[in-house]
């Protein structure tokens, strides 16, 4: 009777799954069945009861027939294998599950995004991320998942344990999946390629994850300084900045980062080793993005330009960097002297002044330099290449920074303006040499005659006169000086130039500081009975000039028969105010 009823109930119970009937709903979660044994089985994982315990791994299971299941795994007996790409597994069911990718049949799509996949779980995964539910949290960090899976795969990063390694740079991984991702980086193969850039991939996920970057949509924002990012990751990152928390430090140098795989790449700058070099000028770098980043300007394509004072940029960052002038916000300060900087690099750099050590040394003249660009650009000299040229005086430069500056010149723009003489310049840089002369102090003095400057570079060009070398020649009459400014000063007077014009009696004079000697000559007459006045204790007047004591008198004219160490007497002796002649000769 028995085996009566068991046969009796096979076709029912085959016209029910064929039927696709499935009355036997689960009160808890919904889902539905076609049997009462199925749903009674399937509610046993709400209980959360596992009685099944694997005696290996300890890993428990609803029922018996999942622990067989996974006690398969530890023996690595895996009998099915797929024929297209070989991989193997351990049971039929997820042979053809696997063999799904293959056919690239993805029926199930999200009502939501439109993303589709090959299996109805794979959706129900992937929609709990447009609900933001995520139940699964881990007791370490707080960091909550979507799903149990995902939570054990992310655990694993805190035991620190990762036993998958890469058998040609030996680099290790928590999981079989990460390891197999980076093996791709060794074989070269980047089989996906985004179709707008051309940049390719390893894998669909980079691809994907990159070109968000096309659409120009970041909704990920900071709420402490509102920059905005593609990725949540990417703000996470960034966040760290303003907590000022840098856990990974340089063992050599001290150097602090936010990010580990920050102090690897900068621990390759204590190795010397550059392996990545550019093709077109031979500069090596010690990683690849900072290759590309510099090949950029051999093509001089500046695709990214500030738009307010329109000055293009190869990269996003450089852009940034610059537009902070325009804000004057300069949030770094040097606690020794106290200059301000737009950025952290700036304040490092100049912090290198203060510290006098000059490692980078010149082969061909011994001068040393801070920095190895400033090595570099004072290399050009001894070269004498100077390829930036003005159009329109056709002086040459060695940098195009110092072409810039130069044809501000014939602008006559000068934007500068000191706050106690009114005199102005074409660069903040001369405005503070400048008004250093109003401050008196001069702490740069000369070891031979003690005459003291306002800058270091005003005493290097007066030493050379105690050395007696003059390099600079002219080449029209053969006088020589001891610095370049000299000489083309000098030279303004073969070309017959004069640009500096008396405004009492016209006459024109080539240098500004002969026409400034020539108006020694102009007195001023006043209605009084004595064009010379006296002047206070300090000195007397003669003309517009004003003479102290001990200063030199060959402005008085000999053919005077008053005394020329004291003040002239009244009356208007214009002898008194005779020129010397050799003021003249500009």
């Amino acid at each position: 009777m028995e085996k009566t009823f068991t046969t009796m109930k096979q076709p029912r119970r085959r016209q029910s799954i064929d039927s696709g009937d499935k009355s036997f709903t689960c009160d808890q979660c919904g889902k539905t069945f076609t049997q009462s044994g199925s749903l009674k089985q399937h509610q046993l994982i709400h209980t959360g009861f596992k009685p099944f315990s694997c005696d290996q791994c300890g890993k428990a299971f609803t029922w018996s027939s999942s622990l067989k299941h996974h006690q398969v795994i530890h023996t690595g007996f895996k009998p099915f294998s797929c024929d297209q790409c070989g991989k193997t597994f351990t049971s039929k069911n997820n042979l053809k599950r696997h063999q799904l990718i293959h056919t690239g049949f993805k029926s199930f799509s999200c009502d939501q995004c439109g993303k589709t996949f090959t299996w109805s779980s794979s959706l129900k995964q992937h929609q709990l991320i447009h609900t933001g539910f995520k139940p699964f949290s881990c007791d370490q960090c707080g960091k909550s998942f979507t799903s149990k899976n995902k939570l054990k795969g992310h655990q694993v990063i805190h035991t620190g344990f990762k036993s998958f390694s890469c058998d040609q740079c030996g680099k290790t991984f928590t999981g079989s999946s990460s390891l197999k991702q980076h093996q791709l980086i060794h074989t070269g193969f980047k089989p996906f390629s985004c179709d707008q850039c051309g940049k390719t991939f390893t894998g669909r996920s980079g691809l994907k994850r990159h070109q968000v970057i096309h659409t120009g949509f970041k909704s990920f924002s900071c709420d402490q300084c509102g920059k905005t990012f593609t990725w949540s990751s990417s703000l996470k990152q960034h966040q760290l900045i303003h907590t000022g928390f840098k856990p990974f430090s340089c063992d050599q140098c001290g150097k602090t980062f936010t990010r580990s795989s920050s102090l690897k790449q900068h621990q390759v700058i204590h190795t010397g080793f550059k392996s990545f070099s550019c093709d077109q000028c031979g500069k090596t770098f010690t990683g690849s993005s900072s290759l590309k980043q510099h090949q950029l300007i051999h093509t001089g394509f500046k695709s990214f330009s500030c738009d307010q004072c329109g000055k293009t940029f190869t990269g996003s960052s450089g852009l940034k960097r610059h537009q902070l002038i325009h804000t004057g916000f300069k949030p770094f300060s040097c606690d020794q002297c106290g200059k301000t900087f737009t950025g952290s690099s700036g304040l490092k750099q100049h912090q290198l002044i203060h510290t006098g050590l000059k490692p980078f040394s010149c082969d061909q003249c011994g001068k040393t330099f801070t920095w190895s660009s400033g090595l570099k650009q004072h290399q050009l000299i001894h070269t004498g290449l100077k390829p930036f040229s003005c159009d329109q005086c056709g002086m040459a430069f060695t940098q195009s920074g110092s072409l810039k500056q130069h044809q501000l010149i014939h602008t006559g723009f000068k934007p500068f303006s000191c706050d106690r003489c009114g005199k102005t310049f074409t660069g903040s840089s001369s405005l503070k040499q400048h008004q250093l002369i109003h401050t008196g102090f001069k702490p740069f003095s000369c070891d031979q005659c003690g005459k003291t400057f306002t800058g270091s570079s005003g005493l290097k060009q007066h030493q050379l006169i105690h050395t007696g070398f003059k390099p600079f020649s002219c080449d029209q009459c053969g006088k020589t000086f001891t610095g370049s400014s000299g000489l083309k000063q000098h030279q303004l007077i073969h070309t017959g130039f004069k640009p500096f014009s008396c405004d009492q009696c016209g006459k024109a004079f080539a240098l500004k500081n002969r026409l400034i000697n020539h108006k020694l000559i102009h007195p001023i007459i006043h209605p009084s009975s004595s064009a010379l006045s006296v002047a206070g204790s300090r000195g007397w007047i003669a003309g517009n000039t004003m003479v102290f004591p001990g200063q030199p008198r060959d402005i008085i004219s000999p053919v005077c028969s008053e005394s020329a160490s004291g003040p002239p007497p009244s009356g208007t002796c214009l002898e008194h105010l005779t020129q010397e002649a050799s003021l003249s000769d500009a």
